[in-house]
């Protein structure tokens, strides 16, 4: 269907939400529990395990017994207690990646304790807008130090709806904030998948909402899934994209097929850098990423440059475009904030 549609359902045995526009699938939430006891989100009381003094960060003791690793230990002992938020998903046999800089998401706003200042989403344009969310930011928050981001959905939201959220949001991060001293604890667990979807995708408010058990299967977003689990990507023209997680890096190779015409490796390589932020998104994909594209002129490499930065422009990921390496890769590094979509497959078909 045309236009904005969101689905919720379930994947791999548990809950999860997808967004589908104009008939493409463009995001995917799925429940990481299966993964670990501590979802990306949660905020923790930990206690500092071991200073790591030549690589400038520290081991962090969390519930469940698990472990973490915050990469700065500035102003940090062993033994201290501190709250720490879950950054991502850890890889097979490596710490939790955690972090000291809380967040707490609303639909509507985010608070940022220790970060004050308030800041009214870009995408706000309408001057009286931003001074009346800048002005309700500011009666909320009183003379705490916390900061605040109002989210572009605060644009045509009532204010009676965004100031009820700012005072829940604002009392809650009060409330963690003072549990700061003790064993490890869980005090604040992570949205749930239709929760963040809820959250994530209200701007702009969605044409369609599904839901129920087998909304995957009628809306076909099982069928997408199910092509995402392959590492093959059809591009335009007949060409092709091989994208595979190593241990080390994710590595994307392009090939243009059958079309042997001058423009064709331009023509492929312009239609993998479209669509690879959607295919990272999608397949919970981060770390290093070293791209393989198809042979072509390094004068055509700039032209290929600016398409891809125009891609990841919106992107929501903390992503580097690092650029060509002596051997005519691309290098990316993008942050580890998604579920792997395989490794969920897998667990899901062991178990």
């Amino acid at each position: 269907m045309k236009g904005r549609q969101v689905v919720l359902g379930q994947a791999f045995g548990s809950e999860a939400a997808a967004l589908i526009e104009d008939g493409r699938l463009t995001d995917l939430i799925l429940d990481p529990g299966p993964l670990t006891p501590l979802r990306p989100g949660a905020i923790c009381r930990g206690v500092v395990e071991r200073l790591m003094k030549g690589q400038g960060g520290a081991f962090i003791r969390l519930p469940e017994g698990e472990r973490g690793y915050l990469r700065d230990r500035s102003g940090m002992r062993e033994g201290q207690p501190m709250l720490v938020q879950v950054a991502g998903i850890a890889e097979d046999g490596k710490a939790i990646p955690v972090s000291s800089r809380l967040l707490f998401r609303g639909r509507y706003a985010l608070v940022t304790p220790g970060a004050p200042g308030i800041n009214v989403s870009r995408r706000i344009r309408d001057d009286e807008t931003r001074e009346a969310l800048q002005a309700m930011g500011q009666d909320a928050l009183e003379d705490r130090s916390h900061g605040l981001i109002l989210r572009s959905a605060a644009a045509d939201a009532e204010p009676d709806e965004i100031g009820d959220e700012l005072i829940q949001l604002i009392a809650l991060a009060d409330q963690v904030l003072a549990e700061d001293a003790g064993a490890p604890e869980l005090l604040l667990d992570a949205a749930d998948a239709h929760e963040q979807a809820w959250m994530d995708w209200a701007e702009p408010q969605p044409d369609a909402v599904e839901d129920g058990e087998d909304s995957f299967d009628r809306c076909g977003v099982s069928d997408a899934i199910d092509e995402l689990l392959s590492p093959r990507v059809d591009l335009t023209g007949g060409a092709s994209a091989y994208i595979e997680q190593t241990r080390a890096l994710v590595a994307v190779d392009v090939n243009t097929g059958q079309d042997t015409s001058p423009a064709a490796a331009l023509k492929a390589n312009i239609a993998l850098a479209r669509d690879l932020p959607r295919q990272l998104r999608l397949r919970g994909l981060g770390g290093q990423i070293a791209v393989d594209f198809a042979p072509m002129p390094k004068r055509d490499r700039a032209t290929l440059d600016q398409i891809l930065r125009a891609a990841f422009k919106g992107e929501s990921a903390e992503t580097s475009l690092i650029g060509w390496t002596t051997m005519g890769l691309y290098e990316i590094n993008r942050k580890r904030d998604r579920v792997p979509l395989a490794r969920l497959a897998a667990l899901s078909e062991e178990g």
